[in-house]
């Protein structure tokens, strides 16, 4: 210790003050009489900012306070500044955010320049809630406002079974988007951002809750008891068990019509056992049919029972009936054998085990139904050979490896990055095999004696952008080729089909090109008839159209009761910790272990899971961006400890002052371009990495740590 202080005082009155503080503070905030008056005077010593004047005070106070009798920490202690009068004046004493280590008081924050409306336990004003948007980007991103950081942190704690309810609470289907979910979440985590790594696999630490939740048959409990109202919906698929599990949680009885013989819609029909496990779906739907939901299959609304009778018989009616009618190429020859959808081509195979399938087989489009139908054909035929490989020995029967390597190709207008896909199955196109031929666009289907012989091409370039976002292609005049080919499956998109609703309704509710009056809107002109999923909006992912059907039901709950009973709030709760260290931040993506090649074949799970330790290893990558950081401007001594501690070029700013809307949301910040103009020294939550390096860096413990978290209440019983 005796060095460390000779050094110390050897540095201040060489004036290397910085360097001096660095020393002195290398082991932790300082608490030795001895080290706290070496502070103090290298602070007074320079004297250059407001900063050096309070850390020199705070720490002079620190010194007395532990029986320093050395006669300057009494002199700073009372030293006024008269030289340096203050252009922004100090936040002022009005309200005790506090540190880390203090409890806060369930009251309202009486100023603008706090990040939320209230200290602690619940908000819901509009600054509360865009706090929530602005900071949690997983969150906002997903369509079902997934608690992803609270499931991630239950991982990491070991805890997969509380992962597993947080999510089924959330988005209905755990175990059936930790494998197939389009991801949205993934495109805007932190930890993606430049700079910061890769995303965080939240797709994958999903599934990992679920397969290590080992609680078997998992039923959430109502959250109203029963209403005596009566819900019908006509659609099992995604969208439609979604509305039937919310509706059920709130009291309402439910009936669910569907017109084939299981429920699941596209979960069944659409997606390839290969990557999704039959008994999957079947588990999580059980789990719906126990809150008492009625499942009715084998039922066509339209024609042994009519829209207009069930809208009668039932107190409201939601239509989930999905996007079932193929949007066809007219081209030349699109009549011609071998020309087929690949929705038809997916529901034959996941219904039969097999399709009829050419040599020469080409997918056109370019987004989740293309990789599928891709994939699958890739799968077909072809099982005479007897082949071993290095991988993995001898290959199965009905392996992929099994098939022609040029057998299939993926045929698309526009380029790779326009591709509507989920990350990493480009890569698995690739690893099966499979060639992706972009910037080419169909123009005829040639063919002869009514079967398809050859595809017309055109090659493209990107012109400007079309209503999607995307940038839509050009044909370039003279660049035609002819492929051969014997098999097409077309994989361009798909329409709602409502030519099922009787004429009675077909005026108020359908337009003349056959889409919804109503659009993506929940409510329509009969009033006892809602819209969820793609149905109302088109084509969608999974977890959009699950997204889109819990909205419905608050609009169909609102209709049902005339009363709004769930209500957003912000969860304001004190912690002392966020449980992460810096060293989280290096430890490098995990990857998903996958099936070798030669194993791969229609039924064959492609994606194994990860091992219990490493979703662990993986959940703690998580920023925990639940986690506020809020500096007390009452404690803060302007020292820029923190500042100097900041891993990021705009976590921690000395501003002048903090802007907001008429409603108290932050809108911006000008920063202090001169010390006096210094008003308070913020945290920038957008920018935070949530590392808690300032905490540690803070001398005098003015930094609280809270988790704020997005939760639906009723607003009369909480």
């Amino acid at each position: 210790m005796q060095k460390l202080l000779v050094q110390a005082q050897a540095l201040i009155d060489a004036e290397q003050i910085e360097e001096a503080v660095a020393l002195l503070c290398d082991a932790g905030v300082p608490t030795e009489t001895a080290v706290c008056e070496l502070i103090a005077t290298a602070y007074q010593r320079r004297s250059a900012t407001r900063g050096d004047t309070f850390a020199a005070k705070v720490f002079a106070q620190r010194a007395l306070a532990q029986g320093s009798r050395l006669p300057l920490m009494a002199k700073i202690v009372a030293a006024r500044r008269q030289d340096q009068p203050l252009q922004a004046g100090v936040q002022p004493q009005t309200y005790h955010l506090g540190g880390w280590n203090e409890q806060r008081q369930e009251m309202a924050a009486p100023l603008a320049s706090c990040a939320l409306s209230r200290l602690l336990g619940r908000a819901d004003q509009p600054k509360d809630l865009a706090w929530l948007e602005q900071n949690i980007p997983c969150q906002k991103a997903c369509p079902a406002a997934t608690d992803i950081p609270d499931y991630l942190a239950a991982i990491f704690a070991g805890r997969h079974a509380d992962a597993y309810r947080i999510n089924l609470r959330d988005n209905v289907f755990p175990a059936v988007l930790g494998r197939v979910c389009a991801r949205p979440c993934e495109a805007e985590c932190r930890h993606g951002w430049d700079g910061l790594g890769d995303s965080v696999a939240i797709c994958f630490s999903k599934r990992a809750a679920a397969d290590y939740q080992d609680q078997g048959l998992v039923v959430l409990d109502p959250w109203f008891a029963a209403s005596g109202k009566r819900v019908a919906i006509v659609g099992a698929g995604v969208a439609g068990l979604a509305a039937a599990r919310q509706l059920a949680l709130l009291g309402h009885q439910v009936r669910v019509y569907e017109k084939h013989h299981q429920p699941g819609g596209m979960l069944n029909q659409g997606i390839p056992v290969f990557r999704l496990p039959r008994e999957i779906i079947d588990q999580e739907i059980a789990q719906i049919v126990a809150l008492g939901v009625e499942i009715i299959c084998n039922t066509c609304i339209g024609e042994s029972l009519s829209l207009t009778e069930l809208a009668a018989e039932y107190d409201a009616v939601v239509l989930a009936a999905g996007t079932l009618r193929p949007n066809h190429l007219d081209l030349p020859g699109k009549e011609l054998a071998g020309v087929r959808h690949g929705l038809d081509f997916l529901l034959e195979v996941n219904t039969t085990g097999r399709a009829e399938v050419g040599e020469k087989v080409v997918v056109i489009g370019g987004g989740f139904t293309a990789m599928d139908c891709a994939r699958t054909a890739r799968r077909l035929g072809g099982a005479t050979l007897q082949l071993e490989t290095e991988e993995a020995g001898p290959v199965a029967a009905g392996s992929i490896l099994r098939m022609p390597q040029d057998q299939v190709k993926v045929m698309y207008r526009r380029s790779v990055e326009e591709m509507l896909v989920t990350p990493g199955e480009l890569e698995e196109l690739a690893h099966e095999q499979i060639p992706l031929h972009c910037m080419v666009a169909p123009r005829a289907f040639v063919g002869e004696k009514g079967r398809i012989t050859a595809m017309r091409f055109v090659r493209t370039e990107l012109g400007q952008p079309d209503a999607s976002g995307r940038r839509r292609p050009v044909e370039i005049s003279g660049s035609e080729v002819e492929i051969p080919v014997d098999t097409v499956l077309l994989a361009t998109g798909q329409v709602p089909d409502t030519r099922w609703i009787d004429a009675n309704l077909r005026r108020q509710l359908v337009q003349e090109d056959g889409w919804l009056k109503s659009g993506a809107a929940h409510s329509t002109a009969q009033e006892n008839i809602f819209v969820a999923g793609d149905f109302a909006t088109g084509a969608w992912s999974l977890i959009q159209a699950i997204g889109h059907a819990k909205e419905c039901v608050r609009v169909v709950d609102r209709f049902l009761t005339g009363t709004d009973r769930l209500k957003d709030v912000a969860q304001i709760e004190d912690v002392t910790d966020s449980g992460r260290i810096r060293e989280m931040d290096a430890v490098p993506l995990q990857r998903m272990p996958t099936t070798p090649l030669a194993r791969r074949d229609l039924m064959t799970e492609v994606d194994l899971g990860f091992s219990a330790e490493t979703s662990g290893d993986e959940a703690q990558r998580c920023y925990q961006c639940h986690f506020k950081y809020e500096i007390d401007s009452d404690k803060c001594i302007y020292c820029d400890w923190c500042v100097k501690a900041k891993p990021r070029p705009e976590c921690i700013l000395k501003i002048k002052s903090l802007h907001h809307d008429a409603n108290g949301r932050l809108t911006g910040w000008k920063i202090a371009r001169k010390v006096d103009e210094v008003s308070q020294v913020w945290i920038n939550q957008a920018d935070c990495i949530r590392c808690g390096a300032c905490v540690a860096a803070c001398p005098v413990d003015a930094i609280s740590i809270q988790k704020v978290s997005l939760h639906a209440v009723c607003p009369v019983t909480g």
